[in-house]
């Protein structure tokens, strides 16, 4: 039974163009950041309850921690719960490489009359695995019209009576109430979502999830008994939101002219993953382990291992100028 999404699939080796070392007085490893850096710079995977939108979500987010700016991967209807991440402070862009990244969800469906169980099995595996159509839903952000999209897989994990209970993997932008709509209708018998609760949202999974008490906690750990142990647990790295991208990794001189936009070329790089493909998202990484931007590959991973062009075309800059800046 496959219940992985397109990205954990894919093996990524590290190839090395040129070994180097990292100057330790420049930039600072993710774990080793200061609290107070994280807290404006980090993700935290909420477990989004019943009720508020996701927007609300976020907004009791930046309340608890007393900061100013937020942003959420993926929008969920209040009724659903589940996988939220949202980005802290400074981290707020890299919520763009999420809202693309698969997503899993489990739920119930009821259907409307009985079916039997091998039809319902065999409908589902003709007609939603892979590529799908669908208009989305009246109540919805975008516009009303076919749009394609996959599904990666569609478990039955239970049946009882007529509520289904199952996990689907599908592409960003895939609405679950139209699909279950739209299952309930090619079986001939109609069916609802009675229950949705998201499991995946790109790299972040149930493993990681805090609720917004939890949060709460931890920040009056950290402010009122001087004690960041639990907040350092339930606010992860900005790095931890590009977990499913393919990565490169750059030389410390590279870095600074990273910082002010610049693309990045071929003999800036150290190392790289294999498996990267041409327009592709790829991060750009310091060997620290810090993510200092996001951009287009502009080649793939064989063609990288050349000596001359232009890699990743940068877009979005995470690290701040003079980080890296080497003073002679």
């Amino acid at each position: 039974m496959n219940n992985l999404l397109p990205f954990e699939q894919i093996e990524r080796k590290i190839l090395v163009r040129k070994e180097a070392e990292t100057n330790p007085s420049l930039g600072c490893s993710p774990e080793d950041r200061k609290t107070e850096e994280i807290i404006n710079y980090g993700i935290v995977n909420i477990d989004k309850p019943r009720g508020p939108t996701s927007h609300q979500v976020s907004d009791y987010v930046q309340k608890i921690l007393g900061i100013n700016k937020s942003g959420h991967s993926g929008t969920l209807d209040p009724a659903v719960t589940g996988v939220l991440p949202i980005a802290l402070g400074r981290a707020t862009r890299i919520v763009q490489g999420l809202l693309t990244a698969g997503k899993e969800y489990v739920a119930i469906m009821h259907l409307h009359r009985e079916v039997e169980e091998e039809k319902l099995r065999e409908t589902i595996k003709k007609y939603f695995i892979g590529k799908i159509q669908q208009i989305p839903p009246l109540k919805s952000s975008v516009k009303r019209q076919l749009r394609t999209r996959t599904v990666y897989y569609f478990n039955i994990l239970e049946i009882d009576g007529r509520d289904v209970l199952f996990k689907v993997g599908t592409e960003a932008g895939t609405y679950i109430r139209k699909l279950i709509h739209d299952l309930g209708k090619k079986l001939g018998a109609g069916a609802h979502m009675a229950e949705l609760r998201r499991t995946k949202a790109g790299p972040f999974d149930e493993s990681t999830l805090f609720t917004l008490h939890e949060l709460t906690d931890a920040c009056y750990f950290w402010k009122e008994e001087k004690n960041d142990k639990f907040i350092r647990k339930v606010i992860q790295p900005v790095e931890s939101g590009a977990e499913h991208l393919p990565k490169i990794w750059v030389f410390d001189t590279t870095i600074e002219s990273i910082c002010h936009g610049v693309d990045l070329k071929l003999p800036g790089i150290s190392k790289l993953n294999g498996n990267i493909s041409k327009d592709g998202v790829a991060a750009i990484m310091s060997l620290k382990g810090e993510l200092v931007a996001l951009g287009t590959s502009k080649m793939n991973s064989n063609e990288m291992l050349g000596e001359k062009g232009i890699a990743v075309q940068t877009e979005k800059v995470f690290m701040q100028p003079g980080v890296y800046r080497i003073v002679s």
